[in-house]
C-alpha cells in the first residue's frame, strides 16, 4: 500500500424486501404469480450484485417473505425478519441498528431491492465516494427518489426512502452522488417503463430468466 493511500471502508448493506404478493403492483401486464416471480428475481439479482461489490462486507436482507428469505440466504445474505413491520424506512433502520451493533467500524448503507441492472462496480464506486462524505445518497433514475443511502461510521443513519426522497435527503444535509457510471444502480423498477429502461442497461440473469419463463418481453 502506498504511504498516502487509505484503506477502503467496509460496508454493511441493508436491503429491505416486501412480501412478494404485495410488491410492484404497478407492473401491469403480469398476473400476480408472474409478478411475484419477477420481483423475487430482481431482488435476487440485487443481492447477488451487492455481494460481489468490493467494499461490501455483509449484505443484510430484511423481509418477512419466506421465498425471499430462502433465496437471499442461499446467496449468502444474512436474513432478518422485518420485526418492525412498519414499512421501508423502519426496515432499513432495523437492519442498520443490527449492523452497527455487530460491526460498528463499518459504514451502513440502505439499498433498494429492485435494481436488476446494478453492477458490482457501480455500487463499489458509490460506496467509495460515500465513505468520504459522511452521509450520502444516490438518486433514482427519475431524479426524485432514492436508490442508495449511506452513512459512514459516526454519522446518523436516517433514510427517507419514498416519494420525493431526494428532496428530503438533500434537506437533511446528505450529499448527492450522481456519477454517470451509476446507470444500473439508479434504475429501480416500479413500472413497465422502468423495466424496459433496466433491460436497455442490462438485466441480471435471474430477472432475464424470470421474464423468459413467463414469455414476457420488454
Amino acid at each position: 500500500m502506498a504511504p498516502d493511500s487509505q484503506p477502503t471502508l467496509a460496508w454493511s448493506l441493508v436491503i429491505p424486501v416486501k412480501l412478494l404478493a404485495q410488491a410492484k403492483t404497478r407492473l401491469t401486464g403480469l398476473d400476480p404469480e408472474h409478478r411475484s416471480r419477477l420481483v423475487l428475481a430482481m431482488a435476487a439479482d440485487t443481492v447477488a450484485a451487492a455481494q460481489q461489490a468490493r467494499p461490501v462486507a455483509s449484505v443484510l436482507v430484511v423481509t418477512n417473505d419466506g421465498l425471499v428469505r430462502d433465496v437471499a440466504g442461499d446467496l449468502g445474505a444474512l436474513v432478518l425478519a422485518d420485526a418492525p413491520g412498519a414499512g421501508l424506512n423502519a426496515a432499513l433502520g432495523y437492519g442498520a441498528a443490527y449492523a452497527r451493533e455487530h460491526w460498528p467500524e463499518r459504514g451502513v448503507c440502505g439499498l433498494a431491492g429492485d435494481l436488476p441492472a446494478m453492477q458490482p462496480a457501480e455500487l463499489a464506486a458509490a460506496l467509495d465516494e460515500a465513505a468520504g462524505l459522511g452521509v450520502a445518497f444516490v438518486p433514482d433514475a427519475a431524479g426524485t427518489g432514492t436508490a442508495l443511502y449511506a452513512a459512514a461510521p459516526g454519522s446518523a443513519f436516517q433514510p427517507r426512502f419514498g416519494p420525493e426522497s431526494r428532496r428530503r435527503h438533500l434537506a437533511d444535509g446528505a450529499a448527492e452522488i450522481t456519477a454517470p457510471i451509476l446507470a444500473g444502480l439508479r434504475q429501480d423498477v416500479d413500472t413497465v417503463d422502468d423495466l424496459r429502461a433496466a433491460a436497455a442497461i442490462g438485466l441480471g440473469p435471474r430477472s432475464l430468466a424470470a421474464l423468459a419463463f413467463d414469455g414476457w418481453r420488454v
